[in-house]
């Protein structure tokens, strides 16, 4: 038996009381947190261990590092094939002439819906090699952040790929599929279906059976429908069927966007989450991404279905979107007892992390009381960890540093001027430090980043293979110019 004490950090448990450890420190035995608390405690423990196991005890010193549970990441899509073209590498370096995108000013809804129907065909010309070459660059980016536990929501991959990725990196993943048979035409008062719901539903069937093989514990999955816009009422209900049969979580975008709700109306004659619930898809099961715009009673739904938000604060200004400040809707919720987490959401290239997002949703949330114990640091952990990990139905093991949950951790450096007399150090990380700070990342007692470097990885043989990969599908699948391609690698290249 491997066994690891870490101790003398200051150790932030995420568990429902919130603990916190100023001299604490972690046992591991196995794959599993053996023991956590005060760090005299723990090392007894540790010395109580049986000899052969504590012959082979590791102790690292944690006495300037803080001590937190991974980052469970439950709403993310995978979307690097992009990044030359979706506000991608291909753009001038200077932003003057930048433009409002899709997302902004209420969304506009017919482009957002064609947008997401185009991704099925784009995902088909994708050859499954680079599909995971560009999925194990996009995941290492997330764990080398901090992120253990990554729940898809849909993306601009192939699933299998993904699932592969994620297994040699060693992350935990929860896969899911690109789910959408319906689009919005411009012009139209009448929504039109794009591809047959019975396959559509194959296709996550298929995947449930490749995930039922794993051996490793570390791959689950659950049903996604990419976006209520792009759902028929058949779809719908297949899902909900789905998720009855084989106990799984659902996910879906709802309440995303102001105009959502009258092109709902206008192209299937009722809100999202009004169809959501006539499927029996609001339940304790549903993980609705963003759900700012929901009137009295679908908010009132939310409350007495137990569901759950995740929320992206770190992405709403950059992409236009505001989906916190705009309705409120989601902090008075979670005021009100709703289970809300924070996620990263999607982007074509490295954007705001996990560490980000508790920052954005540190400050927005508390300015927007105008009380600044709305949300402490220890709430926005939380909601980056056991409470994400309650949504993807995944707390039975991770989300905490607790005595049995696997041991699933991040080391962050606490010893320059940032950290200086502050005796609250994840304070100090959320005002001035971030995802590159996290020194050292351990999934299920593997050490995966030390030092900010992969063990068990070539972050250079990932990046090189990432962009042999994403020019093969850029010229080829996007018919982006291989010349245009070609000048921005060799940028790179120099």
């Amino acid at each position: 038996m491997a066994a690891t004490l870490i101790t003398g950090g200051t150790v932030y448990t995420a568990d429902a009381q919130e603990s916190v450890h100023e001299r604490g420190a972690v046992l591991i035995v196995e794959d599993k947190v053996a023991a956590v608390g005060p760090a005299a405690q723990v090392e007894q423990t540790a010395a109580a261990l049986p000899a052969p196991v504590r012959s082979r005890l590791r102790t690292v010193d944690a006495s300037r590092m803080m001590v937190l549970p991974g980052f469970v990441n439950a709403h993310w899509h995978e979307m690097f094939a992009m990044g030359f073209t979706m506000r991608g590498a291909l753009r001038p370096a200077s932003d003057r002439a930048d433009q409002a995108a899709f997302m902004a000013g209420g969304g506009d809804m017919h482009q957002i819906s064609q947008t997401f129907d185009r991704f099925d065909p784009l995902i088909e010309a994708m050859t499954p090699d680079e599909a995971q070459a560009i999925a194990e660059y996009s995941m290492w980016i997330q764990l080398r952040g901090g992120v253990t536990t990554l729940g898809d929501m849909g993306s601009l991959n192939r699933p299998l790929s993904m699932v592969a990725a994620a297994r040699r990196l060693g992350l935990r993943f929860s896969a899911s599929t690109w789910a959408s048979d319906a689009v919005c035409p411009p012009d139209g008062s009448r929504h039109l279906r794009t591809r047959d719901t019975d396959t559509v539903l194959a296709g996550f069937e298929s995947l449930l059976g490749a995930v039922a093989s794993d051996t490793t514990g570390r791959i689950r999955c659950r049903p996604n429908i990419s976006y209520v816009t792009n759902m028929t009422d058949e779809l719908a209900r297949g899902m909900a069927d789905l998720v009855v049969r084989h106990d799984l979580p659902f996910a879906t975008h709802v309440g995303a966007l102001r105009n959502e709700v009258e092109a709902m109306r206008t192209y299937y004659s009722e809100s999202g989450l009004r169809r959501l619930e006539e499927a029996g898809l609001v339940d304790g099961r549903l993980m609705a991404g963003h759900a700012a715009f929901l009137d009295e009673h679908e908010q009132k739904l939310m409350l007495s279905a137990r569901a759950h938000i995740s929320h992206s604060p770190g992405k709403y200004g950059p992409s236009g979107e505001s989906s916190l400040t705009e309705t409120g809707v989601v902090p008075a919720l979670r005021r009100a007892g709703l289970d809300v987490s924070l996620s990263t959401d999607a982007a074509a290239l490295p954007g705001a992390g996990m560490a980000e997002t508790m920052r954005a949703a540190w400050q927005m949330y508390n300015e927007m009381s105008a009380d600044p114990t709305d949300v402490l640091p220890t709430d926005a952990l939380a909601m980056s960890t056991r409470i994400a990990a309650k949504g993807l139905r995944w707390d039975d093991s991770v989300g905490s540093l607790e005595p049995g949950k696997q041991a699933d951790l991040l080391l962050v450096r606490t010893d320059d001027w940032r950290y200086l007399l502050n005796p609250r150090p994840l304070e100090s990380f959320l005002w001035l430090a971030g995802s590159a700070d996290v020194d050292t990342v351990v999934v299920g007692g593997r050490t995966l980043v030390t030092g900010g470097r992969g063990v068990e990885v070539d972050e250079a043989a990932l990046r090189d293979r990432y962009l042999e990969a994403l020019r093969g599908f850029t010229t080829r699948a996007l018919r982006v110019p291989a010349e245009a391609v070609d000048a921005v690698l060799g940028r790179v290249a120099r």
